[in-house]
């Protein structure tokens, strides 16, 4: 069960969710998740994507490590697709709920 401070964090970042030259946030988002596991999925949370950085929440140093390692990866993966200029991609080490 959600608790009401993550509903609430959720509907205001669903809410707040801005325009980068011409893709939302959340395509951004949707196709992150199909490139990953479902396992990695549970250890990462969207943060920002501002002037083409990609920036992503991890919870431990392993998954940031292991995140690190498919970097590249990402970055093409998300770049194939039309309409979507991602320079980078950020790791951050912190909450993730």
């Amino acid at each position: 069960m959600e608790t009401i401070k993550a509903t609430v964090m959720n509907v205001i970042q669903g809410l707040t969710a801005k325009k980068e030259e011409g893709v939302q946030q959340a395509d951004v988002w949707i196709l992150l998740k199909k490139a990953l596991a479902k396992k990695e999925l549970r250890h990462i949370k969207f943060n920002y994507f501002k002037k083409g950085v990609l920036g992503i929440r991890v919870d431990s140093s392993v998954w940031l490590y292991s995140l690190n390692l498919k970097k590249e990866r990402l970055l093409v993966l998300l770049n194939n697709n039309p309409g979507i200029q991602v320079k980078s991609i950020r790791f951050n080490i912190g909450e993730i709920r």
